[in-house]
């Protein structure tokens, strides 16, 4: 059987290509995508809710007593420390969870697009095993990414809180007043070189797995190819960002607004004191529904901007590296030189 033609032409590519073959991997190859997304983000959800119930059994006592206080009293440390230690390690285990299912799927959508470009099947198992090997990598890269652009606005924006607090301090005296100019000056400064950084490397998490490369490697990588090339790949970035995000609202709003029927329904049965366990119950609707609704739109939102990315990966090499005969010769159909 002769293999299907790729989701892009194997060329330079134009907006609507990259949008296009975008869409056309998410009908191809959806299931796959999808699956492996829902399996770690699901995964994600239980292990935070087998936390939270772990951690709620832990200290209902406690709770007990803090919602049994007067609006007179102040709780006691020895209530709440307990409390909040319990459910800040379900914060932070839910936080690791959500890092690394990201990152496997981050990783998951360039091994797609790397059969898709050719136009060739793949299994759920195939995807899963090689976004599994190249996480380290593209965990690495997306984490030294935020830590290289989000570097200029933090340092800015401690020299303007600085300035601020100081202010305050000293009733704005006129050192202050002009660390505070200063500071706010190098913060809008720095914005536009914190978004810089971020689309220089924004190829990184595609070079790890096209090339098998690691996080500093993909890091070099992705800012040789965006070269030239950067307002481009911006434009493409952001437009994919704010579709997804769109579309990530578009779906949550029927599951919150379900969830907060519920909820209504039952804050109408319950005691003029309820317990901890009667209030828990009913917002147990909400937050399952809200839960469900997060974990789909979340889907949308990891998969369609990697996937715009990881096109503009080989749209860049197709361009700057005469990518497209050998893309070609693989998939055994002509290339397509389009301008």
């Amino acid at each position: 059987m002769a293999p299907k033609p790729g989701v892009i032409p194997l060329g330079p590519l134009r907006l609507g290509d990259i949008f296009n073959g975008a869409f056309a991997t998410l009908g191809r190859y959806g299931k796959q995508l999808f699956a492996v997304g829902a399996a770690l983000y699901g995964g994600a959800l239980v292990v935070v809710l087998a936390a939270a119930a772990v951690a709620y059994s832990a200290v209902s006592d406690h709770l007990d007593r803090l919602f049994e206080l007067t609006e007179y009293e102040d709780p006691s440390s020895r209530d709440l420390v307990p409390v909040l230690v319990a459910f800040g390690v379900v914060a932070l285990l839910g936080f690791l969870s959500v890092v690394i299912a990201s990152a496997v799927v981050y990783a998951a959508v360039p091994a797609v697009l790397q059969e898709a470009v050719l136009g060739r099947p793949t299994t759920f198992s195939a995807i899963w095993r090689r976004a599994w090997a190249r996480m380290p990598a593209v965990l690495g890269a997306i984490l030294l990414t935020g830590l290289i652009a989000m570097a200029p606005s933090v340092l800015a924006m401690a020299a303007l809180m600085a300035g601020i607090f100081g202010a305050v301090a000293t009733d704005g005296d006129g050192a202050w007043v002009t660390l505070i100019v200063i500071g706010a000056v190098c913060f809008l400064a720095l914005v536009p070189l914190t978004l810089w950084l971020w689309v220089k490397f924004s190829l990184a998490p595609s070079a790890a797995v096209f090339e098998s490369q690691g996080p500093v490697a993909a890091l070099r990588r992705s800012a040789t190819l965006t070269r030239g090339d950067w307002w481009r790949v911006c434009g493409m970035t952001l437009l994919a960002g704010v579709l997804a995000a769109v579309a990530s609202y578009l779906i949550q709003l029927p599951f919150n607004f379900l969830g907060m029927f519920t909820s209504s329904l039952g804050t109408a049965g319950l005691d003029e004191n309820p317990n901890p366990a009667a209030i828990l119950a009913v917002l147990g609707g909400y937050v399952v529904l809200a839960a469900i609704g997060q974990l789909v739109s979340q889907l949308i939102v990891a998969v369609f901007p990697p996937l715009v990315s990881g096109l503009l990966y080989v749209d860049r090499r197709i361009r700057t590296e005469n990518l497209a005969p050998v893309l070609a010769q693989a998939a055994a159909v002509p290339p397509q030189f389009t301008a």
